[in-house]
């Protein structure tokens, strides 16, 4: 299992903005000070409070609205399903597109920044390109028919 820990100003607006974008919240392991925000069955996002990220480490908690100290991506099983994601995020009070549009035709991805400013890309690849690598599939497309 994956546990992503991210450093949020305001509790209950990231909850809230994290199931805006699909999370499911697990109260087993929430309280006032953290949310347990499930993504899959193997990926989770712990929302911390400041005060509760100080409990794991004494470094600064940078301002990710003007720092990249992470580039979070995940998958999408349709160009459609990048952009709904990307809308879902704008709609919650998150920032559409905080990273330029990648289109390479095989491969798609948007981002959106939560409202403490951690970036998540979201991104879609033909089926071909995973099975065969994206250069190959890439060089495939420029062969003359």
């Amino acid at each position: 299992m994956i546990f992503i820990n991210l450093p949020v100003a305001d509790l209950a607006r990231s909850t809230a903005f994290y199931e805006a974008v699909g999370a499911t919240k697990n109260d087993k392991f929430s309280d006032d000070t953290a949310a347990c925000m499930v993504l899959s069955d193997v990926i989770h996002v712990m929302l911390l409070t400041h005060d509760k990220w100080k409990g794991f480490t004494d470094r600064a908690i940078p301002d990710a609205h003007a720092w990249a100290q992470v580039l979070l991506c995940l998958s999408e099983d349709s160009r459609e399903a990048v952009d709904a994601v990307v809308g879902k995020a704008a709609q919650a009070g998150g920032q559409a597109d905080p990273n330029a549009v990648q289109d390479y035709g095989f491969m798609y991805g948007r981002s959106y920044a939560d409202p403490d400013g951690h970036i998540w890309e979201t991104m879609w690849m033909d089926a071909a390109a995973v099975a065969a690598g994206p250069e190959a599939f890439a060089a495939d497309q420029h062969q003359p028919a």
